[in-house]
């Protein structure tokens, strides 16, 4: 069990060190696109499918919520939270609008939609990808090695450099929380 658990942390460890070395200037970018847009009065609206919906609600949380100190709620929708909508959406139309129905109802250009996919290729993020590209809204990818599909409905494509899906996503929560300070400290008064 010891060989495991040090496996596991050294190879968290050092893809994290690599996605350092490799994405900073994409994670820099990222936030300041998206804090411009909040900035401007636009929302931050998140999905993902599985493991990644479970992070895109957290990230709304934080968000709508407190990340590190006190201060007022900032705008972050995550659509993969409501089984009611995902439920009805996929039964009435189909499971690749779940994300692109509400997005569509719901957001205007100058927004912002984080979607995540540690494949890059889960057809109902790209559809709300390729909506936000026609509604103009900032886009921010965040995927595994290569992109997938998704990254070229992207504004900035965070592709972790991994096909492990499990390191993949803990170091999308890394990533996310990351943003997540630099957003509350610049829109915030900090």
């Amino acid at each position: 069990m010891r060989d495991v658990i040090r496996t596991a942390f050294a190879e968290s460890i050092t893809l994290k060190q690599r996605t350092l070395d490799e994405l900073a200037g994409a994670i820099e970018e990222a936030a300041v696109g998206t804090i411009t847009r909040i900035r401007n009065g636009g929302t931050l609206f998140l999905c993902g499918n599985g493991g990644s919906a479970a992070d895109a609600q957290h990230i709304a949380g934080e968000l709508a919520g407190r990340f590190r100190r006190e201060r007022d709620p900032l705008p972050a929708v995550c659509l993969s939270a409501n089984s009611s909508t995902l439920t009805a959406i996929s039964n009435d139309y189909s499971f690749e609008e779940v994300f692109s129905r509400p997005l569509a109802g719901l957001a205007r250009a100058g927004d912002t939609l984080w979607a995540m996919s540690t494949s890059g290729a889960s057809p109902n993020v790209i559809v709300a990808l390729e909506l936000a590209k026609r509604r103009d809204l900032y886009r921010v990818g965040f995927t595994g090695a290569g992109g997938g599909p998704m990254a070229s409905v992207c504004d900035v494509c965070l592709a972790v450099p991994s096909r492990d899906t499990a390191r993949i996503q803990e170091v999308h929560i890394t990533i996310a929380h990351i943003l997540c300070e630099l957003i509350e400290g610049q829109c915030c008064g900090g």
